[in-house]
C-alpha cells in the first residue's frame, strides 16, 4: 500500500510541477503561448483560472497523501529489529572455567606441584 502512496505523490507532484512551469508569473503562461485558440476555447481568463485550481487541486493532493500515508506503515509486533535486539538484549555471560578439584581421601596429603614444592 506504501509503494502506492508513494506513486501518487511522485505522479502528483510532476504534474503540479508542470502546471506551475506553464503558468507566467506576470499573467501571459498558457494563454499566451497557445495564442488565439485558448482566447477561443476558454476565454485568457478562464486558462489562467483552470490553472491555478490544478495547482490548488495538485498541492492539496500531495499533502494530503503525505499526511494520511504514515497511518498505512506496517508496524513490527512480533518481531523485533537487529538494533532492538541488541539494545534490549541482557549483557553476555562469559562461562568461567571450571577447576578440575578432586575430593581428596581423609588423611592423605595434597599431590605435589609440577614444580616440586
Amino acid at each position: 500500500m506504501l509503494i502506492v502512496f508513494v506513486i501518487l505523490v511522485i505522479l502528483s507532484s510532476a504534474i503540479l510541477g508542470l502546471i506551475i512551469l506553464v503558468q507566467n508569473p506576470k499573467g501571459g503562461g498558457l494563454s499566451a503561448t497557445m495564442g488565439g485558440f485558448s482566447n477561443q476555447l476558454m476565454g485568457v481568463k478562464q486558462t489562467t483560472d483552470v490553472l491555478e485550481k490544478g495547482t490548488w487541486i495538485f498541492a492539496t493532493v500531495v499533502g494530503v497523501i503525505c499526511i494520511i500515508s504514515p497511518a498505512f506503515i506496517p508496524k513490527d509486533t512480533g518481531t523485533s529489529s537487529k538494533t532492538d535486539n541488541l539494545l534490549n538484549s541482557a549483557p553476555a555471560t562469559v562461562p568461567m572455567p571450571q577447576q578440575n578439584t578432586v575430593p581428596l581421601p581423609q588423611g592423605s596429603a595434597p599431590a605435589a606441584t609440577p614444580n616440586g614444592k
